[in-house]
């Protein structure tokens, strides 16, 4: 069986499926039915629990690129900025800069799943300023994740790491409490990005 075929095996990940046949660059969007339950529950968190999680789930891409390319700093240096900025110790320039310079590393690499690591982390980092990127960081990750693993085990792997996503969350929020986070994300009590989103979608403008 080859890989296109495993993944339209398993329902919810036909639409995987069909963008591999079509030699697509995502394999994933935040319309695929398997990132449906997870888009929920980040609907219903805080604007700060949904950046810390981003963070912390970035953690495992950034480990990927490190290993495979320890003479580049951009990935663990984008993430550790932005971790700064999100707690209130820098401005956003220098994150924002990290952050290009991140997806500019991704255009650069021949191989598309190493370019969708870098990718998954520049999203995740992004969710500081605008916490609806933080779907973007499974969109690739899982891209990366599908087009590296055999076809036996591909269903597998993107379903362990979406239960990962999945448990993570909890865990954040309850962490949140203690950390220093910067004025602007604790000022915001509004509903976050992703839940304005989908209220936006549901009541559309006249």
């Amino acid at each position: 069986m080859d890989k296109a075929a495993a993944l339209a095996a398993a329902p919810q990940f036909v639409d995987a499926a069909e963008k591999l046949k079509r030699r697509r660059a995502l394999l994933f969007s935040r319309e695929s039915l398997c990132l449906q339950p997870l888009l929920q529950a980040l609907r219903q968190e805080s604007r700060i629990t949904v950046v810390f999680w981003a963070l912390t789930c970035a953690e495992a891409p950034a480990v990927v690129l490190e290993t495979r390319y320890p003479e580049d700093p951009r990935p663990r240096q984008t993430l550790a900025l932005a971790a700064a900025w999100a707690a209130g110790e820098i401005k956003m320039a220098l994150p924002r800069r990290a952050i290009l310079d991140l997806h500019a590393m991704a255009k650069a690499l021949s191989d598309p799943a190493d370019a969708a690591w870098c990718h998954a982390v520049a999203q995740a980092c992004s969710a500081v300023h605008t916490e609806a990127h933080a779907i973007g960081l499974a969109v690739y990750e899982l891209t990366a994740i599908a087009r590296e693993s055999p076809p036996e085990t591909c269903t597998d792997a993107l379903d362990a790491r979406i239960a990962a996503y999945e448990a993570a969350l909890p865990r954040c929020r309850v962490n949140v409490s203690g950390r220093p986070w910067a004025d602007f994300l604790c000022r915001d009590s509004r509903p976050n990005a992703e839940a304005r989103r989908l209220m936006r979608s549901n009541h559309p403008r006249p």
